[in-house]
Formats: C-alpha cells, sequence, structure tokens
C-alpha cells in the first residue's frame, strides 16, 4: 500500500481523489444549505396558502361537518392544522400522529401567537416541538397562525404547521445522491488514475529502469519512442543521453588507461599525495621504493615516507609552491619534484611527487671519470717512457750499442704494454655492449683446464710457487664452452694468482662438480689476499686496491673485468673469496 501511495500513480490518484471529495463537499454543503432554504420557502408560501384558502371556507360556510371534510381534503398527509376560537378553545382539529394535544398546548402557549386574535395579518413562527412520529424527541416545526374574519372582525384563528419529516427526507435523500456521486467519482478517478499510469506512469517507469541500468554501467538498452508527446521526447532525450554517456565513460576508460601505461612505463616513482598527506596512488617504481624505505625503517610504526620528503611535502602543501630537491635517503640519491594539484575551484586538493633515482646515474659518472683518470693514468707511463727514450736516442745521449738495445727493448716492451691495454679495453668494450661471439663446441673440460694449469708450471718455478691441479671429474665429462675464451679467463686468473703470490707459496686449480648441472672451477693462491671493503670492486676496470696488488706487476687492470664478462657469457657466474694474509680464491661456474 506503501509503495502505491508513494508511486505517481497514488499520488495522482489522491490528488484527484482530494479533489472531487473537497467539490462534492463544498457542492453538498451548498446544496443542502440551498435545499433547505428551498424546502422552507415552499413550505412558508404552502402553509399560507392552505391557511388562507381554510379561513375563506370557514369565513364564507356555515356547514361545520361539510367544513370539516373540505378542509381535510385540503390538507397534505405532513400537514396538521387546528382552528382556535377566540376564547382560545380548540374548535376543530386536523392532526395525525403523536402528542397532537401537547403540540395545541404549546402553540397556544407561546406569546408570539398572542397578537393573532387581536390582528389581520397571519404570524409565522419557527418553534420546537414534540415529535409526531417518536416519543421523547424534540423537532422544529413551522408554525403559521391565521387570523379568522366575520364581518372584518377577528372571532378565531387557524393553526397549521409541518412535519419536518418531509424536509429530513428531502436532506436525506440528497446526501445519499452526494454520496453516490462520490461514489461514482472515486470509482472514475481510480479508472482515470490508472489509465493514466498506462500512458504516463508506464514510460516513467521504463525510464526508471533504463536509469538503474545505466547506473550499472549498461549503456547498450534503449527506451521505445512510440509518443510523440512530451514523454516521448523524454525518452529519445534519455536514448541520446545514455549515447553520450557511453562515449564519454569510454573517452575518460582511454584517457585513464593511457595514463595508467604511462605511469607504469615510467622508470620514474611518482606517488600523489592527499590533502591529509595520505598516498592517493602509486605507480609500480614507487611502490618498490616505499616497501624499500619501509623495509628500512626501524620502527614499524612510523611513516613509510622520509622525514625529508615528508617535510617537502608540508612545505608544498602549505605555501602552494613547487619545489625540486636533490636529496640523500639511507645512502642513495633521488632528484625530487614535488607539484600542488588543484581542483576546478584552484585550491589545493594534495600533491604529486616525481621521485628519480640518481644513485646509478652517479656511479656511472663516477666510474666514467675513474675510468678517464685510470686510462689516462695507464697510458702516460707508458706514453712517457716512450717519449723519454726515444728523445734519449734523437739526441744521441747513448754511448754504446748495449745501452742503445736496452732503450730499445725498454721502449718495445711499454709499446706492447700499450697494445695489451687498447686490446683489452676493445675487448671490454665489445662484451659489455653485447658484441661477443662465442665459438661453443663440446669439449672435455679436464684435459683442457689441466693444459692450461700446466703453461704456468715453469713460470711458477721461477717465482718459487707451488702449482697443482686438482679434479674430482672423470675424463668423459664434456662442457659446451668457447676454449680460447675459457682459457683466456683461467690465464689471466691463475698469472694473477702467481704474480700475487710470495715465495714459497701455493697456487692450486681444482675442478668439481656442483649442483650436478654446474662445473665449479677455482683458483686459490696463499697470497696477500684482498681486503673485505674492496672485494665487491675487484670485477670493476681498473681496479686497485692495496699497494701490494699496484700496475707495477705488469697487469692492465681489465684482465677481472674481462674474466666476468666471458664467464656471464657462458650463462655462469663468478665471485670472490679473500683474507688478507691468507690468500684468495675465485670459483667460476660453468653449466655441464
Amino acid at each position: 500500500m506503501n509503495r502505491i501511495i508513494s508511486s505517481i500513480v497514488g499520488k495522482l490518484w489522491l490528488t484527484i481523489l482530494l479533489l472531487v471529495s473537497f467539490v462534492l463537499f463544498v457542492f453538498t454543503v451548498l446544496m443542502l444549505e440551498f435545499l433547505e432554504d428551498y424546502h422552507q420557502e415552499q413550505a412558508d408560501i404552502s402553509l399560507r396558502q392552505t391557511a388562507s384558502t381554510i379561513a375563506s371556507i370557514v369565513d364564507n360556510y356555515d356547514l361545520e361537518q361539510l367544513t370539516d371534510e373540505i378542509i381535510n381534503e385540503m390538507i397534505t398527509e405532513d400537514t396538521n392544522a387546528f382552528i382556535v376560537s377566540q376564547e382560545r378553545d380548540v374548535v376543530s382539529a386536523f392532526q395525525t400522529g403523536l402528542n397532537s394535544t401537547e403540540i395545541q398546548n404549546n402553540i397556544l402557549k407561546n406569546k408570539n401567537f398572542n397578537e393573532i386574535f387581536e390582528s389581520t395579518e397571519p404570524i409565522l413562527d419557527r418553534m420546537i416541538l414534540p415529535s409526531q412520529l417518536e416519543e421523547g424527541k424534540m423537532e422544529t416545526y413551522i408554525v403559521l397562525s391565521y387570523p379568522l374574519k366575520s364581518d372584518d372582525k377577528v372571532h378565531g384563528a387557524i393553526f397549521i404547521y409541518q412535519n419536518p419529516s418531509a424536509l429530513h427526507q428531502t436532506s436525506q435523500e440528497t446526501t445519499k445522491i452526494v454520496f453516490l456521486s462520490a461514489f461514482i467519482a472515486f470509482v472514475l478517478t481510480t479508472f482515470f488514475a490508472f489509465f493514466l499510469s498506462s500512458r504516463i506512469t508506464w514510460p516513467l517507469r521504463k525510464m526508471r529502469e533504463h536509469a538503474f541500468e545505466l547506473a550499472k554501467g549498461k549503456f547498450d538498452e534503449t527506451l521505445p519512442t512510440t509518443q510523440n508527446d512530451e514523454i516521448g521526447q523524454l525518452a529519445v532525450a534519455f536514448n541520446q543521453m545514455g549515447r553520450q554517456l557511453k562515449h564519454h565513460l569510454e573517452v575518460i576508460n582511454q584517457e585513464k588507461e593511457q595514463l595508467a601505461s604511462v605511469l607504469t612505463s615510467m622508470t620514474d616513482s611518482v606517488i600523489t599525495f592527499n590533502r591529509d598527506r595520505t598516498i592517493l596512488l602509486s605507480n609500480p617504481p614507487a611502490d618498490k621504493l616505499l616497501q624499500k624505505w619501509f623495509i628500512g625503517k626501524k620502527d614499524e610504526n612510523t611513516h613509510p615516507i622520509p622525514q625529508e620528503i615528508v617535510e617537502m611535502l608540508e612545505h608544498v602543501l602549505s605555501f602552494e609552491d613547487k619545489l625540486d630537491e636533490d636529496i640523500e635517503i639511507d645512502g642513495s640519491y633521488y632528484r625530487i619534484t614535488i607539484s600542488p594539484l588543484k581542483n576546478s575551484e584552484q585550491s589545493i586538493r594534495g600533491a604529486i611527487a616525481v621521485i628519480r633515482d640518481m644513485t646509478e646515474r652517479l656511479r656511472l659518472e663516477k666510474l666514467r671519470s675513474d675510468f678517464i683518470a685510470n686510462v689516462s693514468h695507464e697510458l702516460r707511463t707508458p706514453i712517457a717512457m716512450l717519449q723519454g727514450y726515444s728523445e734519449a736516442l734523437l739526441d744521441d745521449v747513448v754511448s754504446d750499442e748495449e745501452e742503445r738495445n736496452e732503450i730499445t727493448r725498454i721502449i718495445y716492451d711499454e709499446s706492447q704494454r700499450m697494445g695489451r691495454l687498447v686490446n683489452d679495453l676493445l675487448d671490454l668494450a665489445r662484451m659489455e655492449n653485447g658484441h661477443t661471439t662465442l665459438y661453443k663446441d663440446e669439449v672435455q673440460v679436464v684435459p683442457v683446464i689441466e693444459r692450461i694449469t700446466q703453461k704456468f708450471t715453469q713460470v711458477a718455478k721461477e717465482k718459487k710457487v707451488e702449482l697443482q691441479f686438482k679434479t674430482g671429474l672423470a675424463e668423459n665429462v664434456q662442457i659446451s664452452m668457447d676454449e680460447d675464451r675459457i682459457e683466456q679467463v683461467l690465464t689471466n686468473l691463475i698469472d694473477n694468482a702467481i704474480r700475487h703470490t710470495p715465495t714459497e707459496g701455493s697456487v692450486t686449480v681444482s675442478l668439481e662438480q656442483e649442483l650436478s648441472s654446474f662445473a665449479k672451477i677455482q683458483v686459490a693462491d696463499t697470497g696477500e689476499g684482498i681486503p673485505r671493503e674492496d672485494l665487491p670492486y675487484v670485477f670493476e676496470r681498473f681496479y686497485k686496491a692495496d699497494k701490494a696488488r699496484t700496475r707495477s706487476k705488469g697487469g692492465t687492470g681489465l684482465g677481472l673485468a674481462i674474466a666476468k664478462n666471458i664467464v656471464e657469457a657462458h650463462k655462469g657466474n663468478i665471485r670472490v673469496d679473500s683474507e688478507v694474509g691468507h690468500g684468495t680464491t675465485f670459483t667460476f661456474y660453468l653449466p655441464l
């Protein structure tokens, strides 16, 4: 019931019903008032005419019995009368129903009728008298007194009154007609209300259902446009609105996907903050950075954003100003740009931070500057020696042939050293650029490693260093590798080990199987060792540790960097373990 009343049909129905009820109520009140006045006026006229006629008959005829019969014929069923003499005695009575005597007495006692016995004009009055139909009930009567004259002298009066039941019956009939009209109006109102429902509210309900479907994101459904009135035009506008919404949402989704793709593909970290400093949006690099900062926090309850960025954010939100700074956080260097975000009313609604990790870039810049410095340093010494000894030869400073041959040999050695340095730099550059070409073959690894080790037997004897080879693999184990490149790696490692191992020391080359899928090759010496803080950098170009490992021993400083690139090109890896004073062990793994 509540659903019907709250609907448009119910509201139309109630509105029309209330309007019709109000009109009927006003009409009923006015009609009853009019009918009451009309009936009273007609009753007055009828009583006057009847009384005048009776008075004429009484005055003109003396036949008492005939007069009573005539009067009875003249008086209607609901009209009563009685004739009173000059002495106020009832001469004749023409009354029906109950309480006739009591009604006569009350009328005669009414002071308003005292003058009727002296006046020639009739007197009309309304009196409350006992009912002629029910005992104990009082009703309002219209009472008319009319004088009786004989020879222009009043000799009595006739009192005539009408029973109000006729008037009441008329009012009741009128009320019944009004209620019947109200019922018919109620039925017609209900019918027309539901007729309006089929013509007006049905399309509106369809529009409501369509609106709910639009709210769910279903834009393909359309409304029927069979009507040409305002509702039909509304349906056309509704369909057009759905198409426009679908188009705009597709555009927004495309822009959103483009923005998401841009943010996802960015290498910089992007973080969007709300006005309350909470994180609203972040791309994958930012998520990793936030996770890194959060893990690095000692107190788990603190904000994941470092305090330096929080202070920058406070400044931007407070002063509505863009901020761009380079800061250092936990050993990493970042370039941070924070800009305010504004809404349509140009008020601050948040901020966006773009964070670029400059650590690797700064490290590469440092490596580049160090590389230039190291290359310059490595080339300066041989160039200076070449220049100096060449000038000595040109100026004929050499006194004998033996000294000339010595200078010539030094010039040749230095040029060879420069050639090796340049060749190593070219090889390393090609490897780091991915231009390394490997010529792999299935070779028996044990004989190859043993052969390479035996090449340094004489060098080890001259240095008084014990060189030995150990293996636990079978002779027929094969590995797919570039034999020349692996020989270059082992040559570098064994040569370094012998050069940095003191007299009476030892160098051991071992070959074992690791995890059933890798061959582990180790070169261990008992030399000076490498400090722990320098271990992460031993595979960098021109690595220099302590003074015990200097370029004075003939190396170019690029051998370990080249070795690392060759091993990784074979899908392997290389590492170093060392302890100062106890020696160094280089280990590299090759897949079987």
